[in-house]
């Protein structure tokens, strides 16, 4: 018996607009855009298409981009923040997404792929590992529907209280114009953004990634910052598309938290983001089992919402199961043996402090 797949189909940037229009109530992530995969390409990366996926009787149910990211070892495509479906996600549905992408990619002659990266709201086979995680798995999402004293009204009482100190502090909130937010960013917020890395154990991208996006995504994008005595102190950028909103990258100095600045600035993004028309304002990832270093945000962004949402895992498609579990198992033992490495090191390191420490002991 043949296994049900569905049709796909490669879209075009004005098809793809077409069949979007005809679903305005799905929220559709701008990472699942052609205006991304521009972005994407403007960076040196390889977008592999935006893709329709069609029922038997010729409805579409999903939609997905994919970037072809080639790696030591590996090839894969990835869905960034995606699919996007348009009918029901049911456990059926998505497995017969997951059959369609093998097929199709094996037998495609332009590309190799160990695996296709894409979320799975029902994990079964045949989504495995995955190598490495690719997305967030829990958000705070801020209903902008509401008046804007219904929604001041609805933060906690912290973030209340913290966004009139702010006032009370002389924070003063900008909205950049478009024309000066590469500069802006470059000599202003980049350092702060390195700062806040830096304090709060992760990794960002280097400065030309955001001035890209900063120039290549402007018409969905907002940049606000906020300043204290004319010296800006903490800063966000926000997207905007089909009238969904996210709190996509911020940093802020150490004394920004004396003056509540951020509190301020994301209150002022909300009411702008609201006067725009966008209903809802997600605010990126919280944490979860998979991502535990995310507490620290956590703790700021529960300040503006009980509203937690769950987003599906990420997961692989492997299109050679038994080379993917080698290429999966040899990378975990590097990851390992690396782990070990550095700890043995800080051990020994740590062995001859206290050694050196009891010969200075000893000589006094």
């Amino acid at each position: 018996m043949t296994e049900s797949v569905f049709r796909s189909e490669r879209l075009t940037p004005e098809a793809f607009e077409a069949l979007t229009s005809a679903h305005p109530g799905v929220v559709i992530p701008l990472e699942q855009t052609p205006q991304w995969a521009a972005f994407e390409r403007g960076l040196g990366r390889e977008p592999y298409g935006l893709w329709a996926y069609y029922d038997d009787g010729g409805a579409p149910a999903v939609l997905m981009s994919l970037l072809r990211v080639r790696r030591r070892f590996r090839e894969s495509l990835v869905s960034i923040n995606g699919p996007v479906w348009l009918t029901d996600r049911s456990p059926e549905a998505e497995l017969r997404l997951m059959r369609t992408v093998q097929r199709q990619f094996a037998a495609d002659p332009g590309t190799d792929p160990l695996y296709v990266r894409m979320q799975v709201q029902h994990p079964q086979p045949p989504a495995d590992g995955p190598i490495e995680h690719g997305w967030y798995e829990r958000e705070i999402v801020v209903d902008l529907t509401p008046s804007e004293d219904a929604i001041f009204k609805s933060f906690r009482p912290n973030a209340r209280n913290s966004i009139r100190r702010a006032e009370r502090s002389g924070v003063e909130i900008r909205t950049i114009e478009r024309e000066d937010w590469v500069d802006v960013f470059r000599k202003e917020l980049y350092p702060i953004l390195q700062e806040t890395a830096e304090r709060d154990g992760f990794s960002s991208f280097g400065a030309d990634y955001y001035e890209k996006l900063l120039s290549t995504l402007g018409d969905y994008l907002r940049l606000m910052v906020a300043y204290v005595d004319n010296r800006a102190v903490s800063w966000l950028i926000t997207t905007e598309y089909r009238g969904y909103s996210v709190y996509y990258f911020a940093g802020s100095t150490h004394d920004a938290r004396k003056t509540f600045a951020p509190y301020l600035l994301l209150w002022e993004a909300f009411r702008q983001l609201k006067a725009a028309g966008n209903t809802a304002c997600g605010l990126t990832g919280i944490v979860s089992e998979n991502y535990p270093q995310l507490v620290n945000v956590t703790t700021f962004k529960r300040n503006f919402s009980k509203n937690v949402v769950d987003i599906p895992t990420t997961y692989d498609i492997p299109l050679n199961p038994g080379r993917y579990r080698l290429v999966a198992g040899l990378l975990s033992f590097r990851r390992t043996a690396a782990a070990k490495g550095r700890a043995l090191l800080m051990g020994a390191a740590s062995s001859l402090a206290r050694l050196r420490a009891g010969r200075s002991g000893a000589g006094s």
